[in-house]
């Protein structure tokens, strides 16, 4: 309520929990202009106040204006009390009368009922028979942070590494999961740039997505355009930034260049045969059936090798006319490390992202001494430090979808309480292409 204007009524109720504020005031101006103003404090969780303004100017033909406003304030008497200095004006000072009503109803009101939801949590390291499905207490985000309610949730190996404890989460009992797709349900305060009912997809750390719905920082989370499917969303953040990262990258593959990836037919494999092949390079995949090989072979990998049946060192050889490749995308780890060094070209570089069969043995410098060659052990959160580093990965992973460049499978879906079947069906390579988790 500007100056010069002559307050009229106040009025203060309270229904059902919330406090309802009401004033009127008239324009003391040539225009007679009558104005309204309705604030309502609507108590949430541990007695946080969301609060929702609604201002209107009224004249002699009806409603000129109005306009709605709200915010997130961790106490009522903290909302009243800005709300006196930047709504009111400092005419209408402290407010005593509504602070003492205020600090009433919090004084007789019941605490709020927990919000509750499902998650999945491991309490001890171990098999998929660790994986526990039990009610969680959800909460409200603070200030940087927003609510999502998942819609589809993707699964990855590194849950199984984080399952059994080849990678070590923070604390015990913790939820697994590094990626999904949800629905924004509640913002932070003070947060711009995101809104209740946005469509967004997260892929790294905070880990967490096996749950019904999860606390997140805005900063972490992308927008998924409306193009994009929300199960394809979640199959895809993950593996597709991974594949981003290392193709764009790690290795910038060049057209002409010969790539070997193994485990050519799982998720990340199948969107770097994909890939690779559209970037011009000769795309080398190795399988371990028949049908993994057609579906690699989709795919756009050139040549595939049953790595069960030959020795896909020596058919890496006979293909490349023994000049060796100029790049290996090894997730297996152990089994293949050795044989994947051997495959390599001069100069060449050996890039070391998953480990599903055991952790790789040691390796002497000299090994890679021979031909010169280059080694790392790269994850995605090193390179995708920045939120223009995020928003870029995810923004090319979303635009090779929608052009068709990028075909997602999403070959598996399970209920999200059964996450410890589709782990074990996992670890059994019984499965294909990307594996989503449905709430």
């Amino acid at each position: 309520i500007a100056e010069k204007e002559a307050m009229l009524s106040r009025s203060f109720t309270t229904s059902k929990g919330n406090v309802v504020m009401s004033y009127q005031a008239s324009s003391l101006g040539a225009e007679k202009m009558m104005k309204e103003l309705s604030i309502t404090f609507m108590p949430k969780q541990n007695l946080s106040w969301i609060i929702f303004i609604e201002a209107k100017e009224v004249d002699s033909i009806g409603v000129k204006h109005v306009k709605r406003t709200g915010g997130f304030y961790s106490t009522a008497i903290e909302a009243l009390e800005v709300l006196s200095m930047c709504v009111l004006g400092e005419e209408y000072g402290d407010l005593p009368k509504e602070m003492e009503l205020v600090r009433a109803v919090i004084a007789t009101q019941p605490p709020s009922p927990v919000e509750m939801g499902k998650s999945i949590r491991v309490h001890e390291l171990g098999g998929p028979e660790v994986l526990k499905w039990e009610d969680v207490e959800i909460g409200e985000p603070k200030e940087g942070e927003i609510r999502v309610k998942n819609k589809a949730i993707g699964l990855n190996f590194i849950d199984v590494y984080f399952r059994k404890g080849v990678y070590k989460a923070a604390t015990l009992p913790f939820t697994p999961g590094m990626e999904a797709c949800g629905v924004v349900t509640a913002v932070g305060p003070g947060l711009t740039g995101r809104q209740v009912g946005d469509l967004v997809a997260y892929a790294g750390v905070p880990m967490g997505s096996y749950s019904e719905e999860q606390i997140l920082p805005a900063d972490k989370v992308v927008p998924v355009p409306e193009s994009i499917d929300p199960v394809i969303a979640a199959s895809v953040m993950l593996k597709g930034m991974t594949a981003q990262f290392l193709l764009r990258r790690c290795f910038k593959v060049e057209p002409g260049q010969t790539i070997l990836v193994h485990a050519a037919a799982g998720g990340v494999g199948s969107l770097l045969c994909q890939w690779g092949n559209a970037l011009g390079a000769t795309v080398i995949g190795t399988v371990s059936t028949k049908e993994k090989a057609a579906q690699a072979k989709e795919d756009g990998a050139h040549h595939v090798i049953l790595y069960k049946e030959e020795d896909f060192v020596a058919r890496v050889n006979e293909i490349t006319s023994g000049n060796g490749v100029h790049v290996v995308y090894d997730s297996v780890g152990k089994d293949t490390f050795e044989g994947s060094l051997a495959c390599l070209k001069l100069r060449g570089c050996m890039v070391s992202f998953g480990q599903s069969s055991g952790t790789p043995d040691p390796l002497p410098l000299s090994a890679i001494a021979a031909k010169s060659l280059f080694l790392t052990r790269p994850t995605l959160m090193h390179y995708n430090v920045t939120r223009d580093e995020l928003l870029a990965a995810a923004g090319e992973v979303f635009a090779n979808i929608s052009s068709g460049v990028l075909r997602v499978r999403v070959n598996h879906t399970y209920p999200l309480s059964e996450a410890p079947r589709a782990h074990a069906d996992l670890e059994d390579r019984r499965t294909t292409g990307s594996v989503v988790l449905i709430p």
